[in-house]
């Protein structure tokens, strides 16, 4: 796994857990965005690295959705779990 060489931003706080859960699943970026195109979620790379950076608020939207496909719950992908 690839090591982000930029400092985390404040723009959400589940940025680092989603890109935790994809990479422990193995879920590569274009796969998660091939996931979230089918379930009429588009989302650039470019974006999808900004979320898990925490540079860019997330929507409620596609926090379900990005939730939906690492298959938990928006409460863990919070921290509330």
């Amino acid at each position: 796994m690839r090591t982000r060489d930029q400092i985390r931003g404040n723009k959400n706080i589940c940025g680092l857990k989603i890109e935790y859960m994809r990479k422990e699943k193995g879920i590569k970026q274009v796969e998660m965005l091939e996931s979230l195109a089918l379930q009429g979620v588009q989302m650039t790379s470019s974006v999808l690295s900004k979320i898990e950076g925490q540079h860019r608020t997330i929507n409620d939207y596609e926090l379900a959705a990005i939730a939906n496909v690492l298959d938990v719950s928006t409460d863990v992908l919070l921290g509330r779990i």
